[in-house]
């Protein structure tokens, strides 16, 4: 079974507002409709000097896939989307899944959030840690 959670999951009402926490591009998006899954995800890609990355924000709002279009500019801190109720998140409770990966291995609108443990370290060295990017470390 799928066991290893690669991203970090953040709990709160669904209408919460997410946001960009870096600037980017629209790569893809989806309404992952099957149980179990996402629900609507939107994926960014971001650069840094030479370094392409992708952060990918899951369990969203049906809405909040409105009027998206493939390579739209994010700005850092600009809202990008609202957590989904739990009927639009295919039966999970309203929660963001949100994950860093290194390459998106030609996955468009998708990219898997748990893995197999026999399958873990290769996942991990494709989906660092987002703690960084979303807790004040100080």
């Amino acid at each position: 079974p799928r066991s290893i959670h690669l991203g970090i999951d953040l709990w709160s009402a669904a209408g919460t507002a997410v946001y960009a926490p870096l600037e980017g591009t629209i790569h893809s998006f989806d309404n992952r409709a099957f149980h179990g899954d996402y629900g609507p995800v939107i994926i960014l890609a971001h650069r840094l000097e030479n370094e392409v990355f992708y952060s990918l924000y899951g369990h969203l709002s049906t809405e909040s896939l409105q009027g998206l279009e493939k390579g739209r500019v994010i700005k850092a801190g600009q809202q990008i989307a609202t957590m989904g109720h739990y009927a639009e998140n295919f039966h999970w409770p309203p929660h963001l899944h949100f994950q860093l990966i290194l390459d998106m291995q030609g996955h468009e609108g998708d990219y898997p959030g748990v893995c197999k443990a026999s399958e873990k370290e290769a996942y991990l060295q494709n989906c660092p840690d987002p703690s960084f990017l979303i807790f004040d470390n100080k």
